[in-house]
C-alpha cells in the first residue's frame, strides 16, 4: 500500500515510504535494520584495508568490531534511557523494558559514550594501539554508518523535523497509513491508500504552512452504503486528524476543523473515497544528518589518505566529534522534541537535551584537536 511520492520537487516532497522491506511469516525486515547492519559490514571492511596497510591483521577488525557492536547497542540504548526517558524506564514497572530494543529508543550521545568505553577497554589489550590511534581510524567507518542510521530514520518516518515551508520539505504520510491499518477488518475493507495533489495553493494556519492533498481509498467492497462510508471517513479519518496531540495531527490537518470528502467509481465498479486534507511540510532533519554524516566521511577519509599511519593522533577522531556535534547541536533547531520534557527546557534554557550532550563533546573535540597540532612537524 505505501509508496514513494515525490509530488512536486518544487513545493514538497510527499514520503510514504513503507519502513518495512518484506515479511515472510514472523520474519520482517526493515530498512533501518538493514541499513544499520550495512553500516558496520562496509566499516568494517574500510577497517580491514586500512588495518593492513598499516602492517596489523584482520582479526585486530574482527575483535574490535564486537566491541564496537556491543558497545552501540547498549550505550545508544541506555543512552535513550537514561537522558530522554529515565522517569519511565527506572521504575520497578517498566525497569525491564530497558532491554526492549526492538521497540525502538536508540540515542547517539549514549552509543558514543557506549564506544568510547568500548574501545577504551579494547585498546588497554592492543599493546601497538594506543586509545586515539583507535579512535582516529574508527571515526572515518563511524561517520559512514552515522549516515546509514539516519537514513533508516528517515525510512522510518522519525525524529520529524518542525514545520517549514522550504521546497525541500517532507510530508510524512505513513503515519496515516498506520493508523488505517490498526482497523481491525483493515485487510477486507481497504485495497489501496495513495495521494494525490489537489489544484488548490498553499495556505497559512495558525502559523502553519499547508498543502492541499486528496487523501484517496479504494474501497475493498462493491456494495458500501453511504451511510457506511461516511462513519468510516468520520471515525478513521476526521476524527485522529482533529485530536490535538495525535500522531496523525502532526503531520495532516482539516481546515478550520471541516471534513470535505467525495465518492466516485473505479472502472471495476469499486467505491473510492476522495477526502480533502491539508498537509504540514516539515524539515527533513533526518536527512541533513545523513548528508553531513556523509561528507565528514569522505573529509576524514581523505584526510587519513594523506599521510595514512603517519596521521598525528587525534586529529581524526577530535574532528569527526567536533563537526557530528557542531552540526547536531544547530539541527536540533529544526527538530521536534523527542520527549515532553525537552518542551519546558527549551523554553526555560533555549536548549534541548541533545544540544545540552552536544556541548561537553564539542569541548574535548577542540581540545584534542588542537593537542594534534602541537608538535609543529606533525601537522598535516
Amino acid at each position: 500500500m505505501s509508496k514513494l511520492n515525490f509530488m512536486s520537487l518544487l513545493n514538497y516532497i510527499l514520503w510514504n515510504v513503507s519502513p518495512e522491506i518484506f515479511s515472510i511469516g514472523p520474519l520482517t525486515v526493515r530498512w533501518y535494520g538493514l541499513l544499520f547492519a550495512t553500516g558496520f559490514l562496509v566499516g568494517q571492511q574500510i577497517l580491514i584495508r586500512i588495518y593492513k596497510q598499516e602492517g596489523k591483521t584482520e582479526k585486530h577488525v574482527e575483535t574490535l568490531t564486537i566491541y564496537m557492536l556491543i558497545a552501540t547497542i547498549v550505550g545508544a540504548r541506555l543512552g535513550h534511557c537514561l537522558f530522554y526517558q529515565p522517569d519511565y524506564y527506572l521504575t520497578w514497572d517498566h525497569f525491564i523494558e530497558i532491554l526492549y530494543i526492538w521497540e525502538g529508543g536508540l540515542a547517539s550521545h549514549g552509543a558514543t559514550v557506549g564506544i568510547l568505553l568500548g574501545i577504551y577497554l579494547y585498546s588497554k589489550k592492543q599493546v601497538d594501539q594506543s586509545y586515539l590511534y583507535v579512535l582516529d581510524r574508527l571515526v572515518i567507518v563511524i561517520a559512514l554508518a552515522g549516515a546509514l542510521i539516519r537514513t533508516g530514520n528517515l525510512m522510518n518516518s522519525e525524529i520529524i523535523g518542525t514545520p517549514s515551508s522550504l521546497p525541500t520539505s517532507f510530508i510524512f504520510a505513513h503515519s496515516l497509513d498506520n493508523f488505517l491499518e490498526t482497523n481491525p477488518n483493515y485487510e477486507k475493507a481497504i485495497q489501496e491508500v495513495w495521494f494525490t495533489k489537489r489544484n488548490v495553493d498553499s495556505i497559512t494556519e495558525n502559523g502553519l504552512t499547508l498543502t492541499g492533498l486528496n487523501l484517496n481509498i479504494l474501497l475493498a467492497e462493491k456494495n458500501v452504503k453511504p451511510e457506511d462510508i461516511n462513519s468510516f471517513v468520520q471515525i478513521y479519518i476526521k476524527a485522529p486528524l482533529t485530536k490535538p496531540g495525535s500522531e496523525i495531527s502532526e503531520h495532516f490537518m482539516v481546515n478550520q476543523g471541516k471534513l470535505n470528502f467525495n465518492t466516485s467509481y473505479n472502472e471495476e465498479g469499486y467505491p473510492v473515497i476522495s477526502v480533502d486534507v491539508w498537509g504540514i511540510p516539515r524539515h527533513a532533519s533526518q536527512l541533513y544528518e545523513a548528508i553531513s554524516s556523509l561528507l565528514i566521511f569522505f573529509l576524514l577519509l581523505y584526510i587519513y589518505n594523506l599521510k595514512k599511519g603517519k596521521t598525528p593522533e587525534g586529529r581524526l577522531f577530535g574532528l569527526f566529534v567536533i563537526l557530528i556535534f557542531g552540526l547536531r547541536f544547530l539541527y536540533e533547531y529544526f527538530k521536534e522534541p523527542q520527549v515532553d520534557f525537552e518542551i519546558e527546557m527549551v523554553q526555560t534554557y533555549g536548549i534541548n537535551m541533545g544540544q545540552l550532550l552536544s556541548i561537553p563533546l564539542i569541548i574535548a573535540g577542540i581540545f584534542i584537536l588542537l593537542r594534534s597540532f602541537k608538535k609543529r612537524d606533525e601537522i598535516v
